[in-house]
């Protein structure tokens, strides 16, 4: 399989998929470009689950991203304890099958022309923007560019320490008594 696909030409709805097919614990998660060899899809996402109750789990978490994704579902198969089982979304097609399915049936062999989409480059977290403080040097009143400066915690005086409260447990001191006058 062929893996050159850039970023920019993958749907916006692959992300939330596979990151949902990743915490949900699907293994060999697989995600094949096939928009030059199949007319009824573009990508296919291929992963394995380990048992019919977790295809079902894969199942109801993938139908929440597709609805928040507003992605119109245009089929699939629910048919149960098979092992398969099978989501379209028309550009996206998604097969979880269990291990025994997936050598079974070797879909990656039936599409091995298709191109194969890095999973680290779907899931990857853009790069935040740097902020106009720290990236962006400031052009001082010469024109000369500096880097920015931090600010200081406080500007002038340096803060005093609050005084200590005493303990409730700490003995009560006792009233000074007054001073008697010495007779000289």
């Amino acid at each position: 399989m062929k893996t050159k696909t850039p970023k920019a030409d993958v749907p916006a709805i692959l992300k939330p998929l596979c990151v949902a097919l990743e915490d949900k614990k699907a293994g060999d998660i697989r995600v094949l470009r096939v928009s030059e060899q199949s007319s009824i899809t573009d990508y296919l996402i291929v992963a394995t689950g380990t048992s019919d109750p977790h295809l079902r789990a894969l199942r109801v978490e993938l139908e929440k991203v597709l609805d928040l994704g507003k992605v119109h579902i245009v089929g699939m198969d629910t048919s149960q304890e098979s092992g398969w089982l099978v989501i379209d979304a028309f550009d996206v097609m998604i097969h979880i099958l269990t291990a025994e399915n997936r050598e079974k049936y070797a879909l990656e062999n039936l599409w091995k022309d298709a191109e194969e989409v890095p999973l680290a480059d779907i899931t990857a977290e853009p790069k935040p923007e740097p902020s106009e403080t720290v990236a962006t040097a400031v052009k001082d009143a010469a024109g000369q560019t500096t880097p920015p400066k931090k600010k200081r915690a406080s500007a002038g005086k340096p803060k005093k320490k609050a005084p200590s409260k005493k303990s409730a447990t700490a003995p009560k001191k006792r009233a000074a008594s007054p001073k008697k006058k010495r007779a000289d």
